[in-house]
């Protein structure tokens, strides 16, 4: 079948291809835009963005238009927002600001894995319909980042949704040459070849061996019989029983992980794009074969400019875990009574790539610094102070976001004596920045 054929087959079983599953009308909602006002009395100098990227070892300039293009992949929603889901959007909100702060509209899409193993299994576990589980999930989701002021997706794009997406870029793979059907009589399920563009393994660095160590540990097959080779990555599982499907044109099923964020991401920014971002655990495989399929598809040498990639949370010293029981939820960080604005602050108080720490005694100190803020903005400053703090904000945050050095030289501000001549806008432009800049409201 041609890639025009499986396009038009798509449209044709649009409406009905979907088996057992009620197809979603209208796409995903995302979450309310958060008030903004405070961008328009930022003052200061724009200063560039750097950011470290991933595939070049470095930090480097963002080269985005007037529209930059940003896509970081979302949740799978069978638990609620824990503060390390919580930390990389918190992340991407900040280069989401600094753009927006530098002149940029931002074209921003975040995907949902809303059809995956670990949602059915979690909904199998709790007795639960998978679809009720996301739904609930999602809702809380979007929940926490609006109370957290985080800018939303203008694209918030389900899987469920996309199938159509995957289809036609399944079909496109399939007539270049590099899917193929896996040798099993029951499930031939179809895989793409790791070859099938010469780059492949530029975005993570990692050498063979340590892909196909990492590669069973997250999501990855490397063992299964009938591969061509190990590191080949699913795109398309045939239907099993008790599963949702769709129907296509190689046979029902519904998608491998990582070809979904390949089509949403290349359909609604085109590729190759500014940012494509996530956490740590997705350097390899999610994010290596992710740029490998769409660049197959493409025949373009790099999905995106920058990757960019934020480090894990851990409380007291422990890396958070589901086995071990200490995930830190926003939500319930909420329904204590912590504020948004210190919640952020102890996100930020480590810089986004490393691994943190989180415990109760950080976010007391931060919620001590955002009453000192409210006091200090209140108190008498000079402009010259005010803007000479406001310009460390954006030159921290430019470097890489440097919020460590941010909040440092915020502190600073508020823990100052405060002498000389005082000019009563000198806090509200300290107010503005933070706002603005870091998403923190007094």
């Amino acid at each position: 079948m041609t890639m025009q054929s499986a396009q038009e087959y798509a449209r044709e079983v649009r409406s009905s291809r979907i088996v057992g599953v009620t197809t979603k009308v209208g796409g995903m909602q995302s979450w309310p835009v958060p008030e903004h006002s405070a961008f328009d009395s930022l003052t200061g100098t724009p200063v560039p963005l750097n950011l470290y990227d991933s595939a070049d070892d470095r930090i480097k300039p963002v080269k985005a238009g007037k529209v930059a293009t940003m896509y970081v992949c979302g949740i799978t929603p069978y638990d609620a927002t824990h503060l390390g889901h919580a930390a990389t959007y918190l992340a991407f909100d900040l280069i989401y600001r600094q753009l927006k702060a530098n002149g940029h509209d931002v074209h921003y899409v975040q995907n949902v894995t809303d059809v995956d193993d670990p949602l059915f299994e979690r909904a199998e576990r709790d007795n639960v319909d998978w679809r009720e589980l996301g739904t609930s999930q999602i809702d809380l989701f979007r929940s926490d980042m609006e109370k957290l002021s985080v800018f939303p997706p203008q694209d918030f794009v389900g899987v469920q949704e996309a199938v159509d997406e995957v289809i036609d870029m399944v079909q496109e793979l399939i007539d270049k040459g590099v899917v193929y059907a896996i040798d099993d009589p029951e499930y031939p399920d179809l895989y793409v070849r790791v070859n099938a563009t010469e780059q492949f393994g530029y975005e993570s660095r990692f050498s063979r061996e340590e892909m196909l160590d990492v590669f069973a540990e997250r999501g990855g097959d490397p063992e299964r019989p009938g591969k061509e080779d190990p590191l080949d990555a699913l795109v398309w599982k045939m239907a099993r029983p008790g599963e949702p499907s769709w129907d296509a044109p190689f046979g029902a099923g519904r998608p491998g992980w990582h070809i979904e964020c390949s089509a949403i991401a290349r359909n609604r920014l085109s590729v190759p794009f500014d940012i494509q971002g996530g956490g740590r655990d997705l350097v390899f495989p999610h994010h290596e074969f992710s740029a490998a399929h769409a660049e197959a598809a493409t025949g373009e040498p790099r999905m995106a400019g920058h990757y960019v990639h934020g480090g894990m949370i851990a409380l007291d010293g422990v890396k958070m875990s589901k086995s071990l029981g200490n995930l830190v939820f926003v939500s319930k960080l909420l329904e204590e009574g912590h504020t948004p604005a210190a919640i952020r602050l102890s996100v930020f108080s480590g810089h986004y790539r490393a691994d943190r720490d989180f415990s109760g005694a950080i976010l007391k100190q931060c919620e001590s610094l955002v009453e000192r803020l409210r006091a200090s903005v209140d108190k008498p400053s000079t402009r010259a102070e005010a803007e000479a703090l406001v310009t460390e904000i954006r030159e921290a945050l430019a470097d890489d976001l440097d919020t460590p050095r941010a909040i440092a030289a915020i502190e600073a501000w508020a823990n100052r004596e405060w002498t000389g001549d005082s000019d009563p806008e000198a806090g509200r432009i300290v107010a503005s920045a933070l706002d603005a800049l870091l998403g923190i409201k007094l």
